[in-house]
């Protein structure tokens, strides 16, 4: 395994993160100064205002950086750079061994500044590839390459730049457009949420890349060895798994789904959705006014995920606790309303469902596949077979 350049590669993200945040507030700095922002709008462009200007340089960028924070269905610049600030900071702390570090980023292999190298590059190729199809005027699922297999393969593989790269393209070339294909010729016409899409892309796209880097170690390494998948468990900062634990455990899943797993990463993206409802409650969450009720759901699925397998977490070292919030709730918060009939039920039945079929799952493939793969199955799955469950309980409609 390749260790990162002390200097180079932290500085380049550094720079990176540094430049991003920078843009997008002199972006939309220019928008309300200049006038063109709408009287309607509040304190900041709203996520009608970002669709509905593409075209433009600055609302482009809106895009790119809110594909960050997507996987939560926040879809904001603001809690996606806090996520990267927060999670910046928190493996600073693990590298100095700070004790409010929280669980270890990246479940304590030190990978991160490979992980989120190789994401954003995964995220940059994405747009550069595909960022045409967002000329139609209609959301697409661009921000997929970020959360999938680029940082999985960084995970399965090892540091250095030639999985980094190597992930970043081949996530870019084959986990968007699969999620593209499923979301507008099956999700779409079918009226199926679009998460099934945007996970059954990534899981059909990951295990035809993962067979390739099988059978074309060079892709991945220079010597011809290709390395055992396995879920890494999350350091363990509690021996007791009493209610700290529990409750420390909820706020990392959070940050789960972009292979994070730690509280300070989560309290940024947390925050940071909660500054963009404060500034424009029609920005996160496609504008769709839900923010809250989905900040619930999700907040309940975890804790009842983690408090009901506890004893998975004791006894493995990490469970898939995570789901729901990246799937089932804020899904069905999108699609049926934020009545507390379905926060309730997307948050429990997805909590209870979704962990232990994602685990059974990735415990059944093959050896030289991450783990991920079961997770974005179960998700699949999960919404897919909960969502009409709820519908047809409470008799929400879309």
């Amino acid at each position: 395994m390749e260790n990162p350049p002390k200097h180079s590669t932290y500085s380049f993200i550094s720079l990176l993160l540094m430049c991003m945040t920078i843009s997008v507030i002199t972006s939309v700095s220019i928008e309300l100064l200049s006038g063109r922002a709408e009287p309607w709008l509040s304190l900041w462009p709203d996520y009608a205002h970002m669709l509905a200007n593409l075209q433009e340089p600055m609302a482009r960028l809106r895009w790119i950086v809110g594909d960050i924070s997507e996987v939560a269905f926040y879809k904001h610049e603001l809690p996606a750079l806090g996520l990267l600030a927060g999670a910046a900071l928190a493996h600073w702390a693990s590298r100095n061994g700070m004790s409010w570090q929280g669980f270890s980023i990246c479940y304590g292999t030190g990978l991160w500044p490979w992980v989120v190298t190789s994401s954003l590059l995964g995220l940059l190729f994405s747009h550069v590839v595909w960022g045409w199809t967002l000329s139609y005027g209609s959301w697409q699922p661009t921000f997929v390459a970020f959360v999938s297999l680029p940082a999985a393969m960084v995970l399965l593989f090892g540091a250095g730049w030639r999985v980094a790269i190597n992930g970043a393209l081949l996530g870019a070339l084959l986990v968007t457009p699969a999620s593209l294909l499923l979301v507008n010729y099956i999700c779409y016409p079918l009226g199926l949420p679009v998460v099934i899409g945007n996970v059954g892309g990534m899981a059909i796209a990951s295990v035809v890349v993962f067979i390739l880097c099988r059978y074309f170690p060079q892709l991945v390494c220079s010597k011809p060895v290709v390395r055992a998948a396995q879920v890494v468990p999350a350091a363990k900062i509690e021996t007791n798994y009493g209610l700290v634990w529990i409750l420390r455990r909820v706020l990392a899943d959070f940050s789960e789904a972009p292979f994070f797993g730690n509280e300070l990463a989560s309290l940024g993206l947390i925050l940071g959705a909660l500054l963009a409802y404060w500034v424009s409650p029609s920005g996160p969450a496609y504008g769709s006014h839900l923010l809250l009720e989905m900040l619930a759901g999700q907040a309940l699925a975890s804790f009842v995920g983690v408090l009901f397998w506890r004893g998975q977490w004791r006894r493995l070292g990490w469970y898939p606790t995570y789901i729901p919030i990246v799937s089932v709730v804020p899904a069905a918060v999108l699609m049926l309303g934020g009545g507390w009939q379905v926060i309730v039920l997307s948050a429990t039945l997805g909590a209870l469902m979704a962990p232990p079929l994602a685990s059974a799952i990735s415990r059944r493939l093959p050896s030289y596949m991450h783990g991920y793969i079961g997770n974005v199955l179960s998700m699949a799955i999960c919404t897919l077979v909960i969502i009409p469950i709820i519908r047809l309980v409470t008799g929400a409609t879309p």
